[in-house]
């Protein structure tokens, strides 16, 4: 049974069903719940590069903390209390929400999928799928 949650958001639809998957599993099983997003781009990356901007870079942190907000306000209504939000970097998503949960000690994953298929799974790619494929724990894709 899991103990420790770990559910990635970022703001997109599908996330958002995560969110509330997440937040029912964690009631359920009363385990801790944590909210991730990654930035592809940290703060130290992006000062390095020729267009650089700091209206950019505080536009991106106010994404990240509404999207980690909003979450926080589904668990709290749901009546979760302790949950924590994190934000994590990484070029490739997927490997960085493993690598999180796993240095962490997750026990458990919740995703989100647009549930593509045919030519724009392979186009775009799925970090749902890959999160599956290299998770050291269960995954659960929220649809």
């Amino acid at each position: 049974m899991a103990k420790k949650l770990l559910c990635a958001t970022d703001g997109s639809h599908p996330s958002e069903t995560a969110v509330q998957v997440a937040v029912d599993l964690a009631k359920r099983l009363g385990a801790e719940l944590a909210f991730l997003t990654v930035e592809t781009v940290s703060s130290e990356r992006a000062a390095k590069t020729y267009y650089w901007d700091s209206k950019l870079l505080e536009a991106g942190d106010a994404l990240v903390h509404r999207e980690l907000g909003s979450a926080r306000k589904v668990a709290e209504k749901a009546g979760l209390g302790n949950v924590r939000c994190v934000t994590t970097y990484g070029r490739d998503i997927a490997q960085a929400i493993v690598a999180y949960a796993d240095a962490e000690g997750y026990d458990h994953i919740v995703v989100g999928s647009a549930g593509r298929t045919g030519i724009n799974k392979l186009m775009l790619g799925s970090v749902a799928q890959a999160v599956t494929a290299r998770a050291h724990c269960p995954v659960t894709v929220a649809r």
